[in-house]
């Protein structure tokens, strides 16, 4: 019963509330930037990669611009790029990656208002260190017993949606796919995962950075080294592939079924549901990070920030959305007839990027290639998450309450491995959505600080 209920809620949120939100927000700060995306998008990438750096200076407090980026990524590039991104074509057709895409470029937009919001918002606590985050700009728009409720049930959302119940379906994923490619265990992938978080978490922010710093990068570049080497192989797929992206994305029913007003409903909602799932622009979840760049303007850690969206969706994303519709839609694959009859029983949103892998390398090795890039990719999605909601425990509770959250942590990042549960994954999208609502109103309502900066900083180029 809480199970159905907690699905019509999310059925609401996603179809209806969520979509406008999104949208609406991201193209809000498109027009009231004069389309941030776009202009900087340069200068973003210059600041990325002309800083990179594999092992970067110590900082007393926060991180460099670098890092925080790469917590930030490390957050967004997780089982949504996997597995989400399997889910939404599964359900919505190729097609769904086409909304995803939408939903990300003007996410790129409301992900440049949050870092700069996080970064000008931002506080030190009694012991020097920075804390920044929605909450802070939340208190910052409404001052008063409004604010401190929008704050107050954002920072509970965020503990359970990625503390808790987020953790709990990361791990739950390297479980799985671990003990299909490997024949582990589940329970001592729980164990050593356990182990490994337990000791980057108690080594606090400077640890996490100097692990997600170097993470990242290599995570990456072994996942789209494999993708490549698969879209090179199945070379004569992609020209249909990318069609099939955009003729389902206006006519899903011809894949999916049914009329094409439910199967169009269906495409987008599975695209801004499972790409804000990915990228997580809107969700109010990264600019906990992007809060501890020591950055000289906050226009700098804005203009980083879209990027983090841009490699979540437009590179790693696409790259395992273009992996599977070029070898499992294609006029050779099993889906090309849509996912239907005997295929729906054998293929799974778990399952499916190993399924695509495996037709070029081979059954065994694809299966193990995507859990060892599933397990880098949720593992660092675990890292980010904590400390997003150790924050929030923090804003709430006080500093010393974040022991106790750790341990609470660590027990949903065990649990996940062994159990795997609808009802877990169904709060863990509810919370997630749910996030969504205070932390757009908001920006809404900080929209003149975020213009402010994004113009300044266009008038001193001039």
């Amino acid at each position: 019963m809480l199970l159905q209920i907690v699905q019509t809620v999310n059925t609401y949120l996603s179809d209806y509330i969520l979509v406008v939100l999104l949208i609406a927000v991201g193209l809000w700060f498109s027009i009231k930037t004069r389309f941030v995306q776009v202009r900087c998008f340069g200068e973003g990438m210059r600041r990325v990669f002309g800083s990179l750096s594999l092992n970067g200076a110590k900082h007393k407090s926060g991180m460099s611009s670098f890092q925080a980026l790469a917590t930030a990524i490390a957050a967004q590039v997780g089982t949504g790029n996997i597995v989400g991104a399997s889910g939404a074509i599964l359900t919505g057709g190729p097609g769904a990656i086409f909304w995803m895409w939408i939903i990300a470029f003007f996410g790129m937009a409301t992900i440049y208002a949050e870092a700069t919001l996080a970064q000008q918002t931002r506080v030190k606590d009694e012991q020097g260190n920075i804390q920044g985050g929605p909450v802070y700009y939340i208190t910052t728009a409404f001052q008063g017993a409004f604010g401190k409720f929008l704050a107050g049930f954002f920072a509970v959302a965020i503990i359970l949606a990625l503390g808790f119940f987020g953790c709990m379906v990361q791990s739950n994923s390297i479980g799985s796919t671990f003990e299909t490619a490997f024949g582990i265990p589940a329970w001592i992938v729980g164990v050593v995962l356990v182990t490994i978080c337990a000791v980057i978490f108690l080594g606090g922010v400077q640890r996490l950075a100097a692990v997600t710093e170097k993470l990242v990068p290599i995570m990456a570049a072994v996942f789209l080294l494999g993708g490549l080497v698969v879209l090179v192989v199945r070379i004569q797929y992609l020209p249909a592939t990318f069609g099939m992206i955009f003729r389902y994305a206006f006519a899903p029913n011809a894949i999916i079924g049914g009329g094409l007003g439910a199967a169009l409903k269906i495409a987008i909602s599975q695209g801004a549901k499972r790409g804000l799932f990915s990228n997580e622009a809107g969700m109010g979840s990264t600019p906990h990070a992007h809060a501890l760049a020591n950055v000289k303007d906050p226009h700098e850690q804005g203009v980083v920030a879209m990027v983090g969206v841009f490699i979540d969706t437009f590179v790693v994303l696409t790259l395992n959305a273009l992996v599977i519709i070029s070898t499992l839609y294609t006029a050779d694959g099993p889906l090309a007839a849509g996912y239907t009859d005997a295929v729906a029983q054998t293929l799974s949103n778990t399952n499916l990027a190993q399924t695509a892998f495996g037709t070029v390398m081979g059954a065994g090795l694809g299966a193990k290639f995507v859990a060892v890039c599933l397990f880098f990719f949720a593992f660092s999605t675990i890292l980010g998450w904590n400390l997003f909601g150790k924050i929030n425990v923090a804003y709430l509770f006080g500093r010393k309450a974040t022991t106790v959250y750790m341990v609470i942590a660590l027990v949903f990042i065990f649990l996940g491995t062994v159990t795997s549960s609808d009802l877990v994954w169904g709060l863990s999208d509810m919370f997630n959505q749910l996030m969504v609502i205070p932390n757009a109103i908001a920006l809404f309502a900080l929209t003149n600080m975020v213009v402010r900066v994004a113009h300044r900083k266009t008038k001193q180029k001039k």
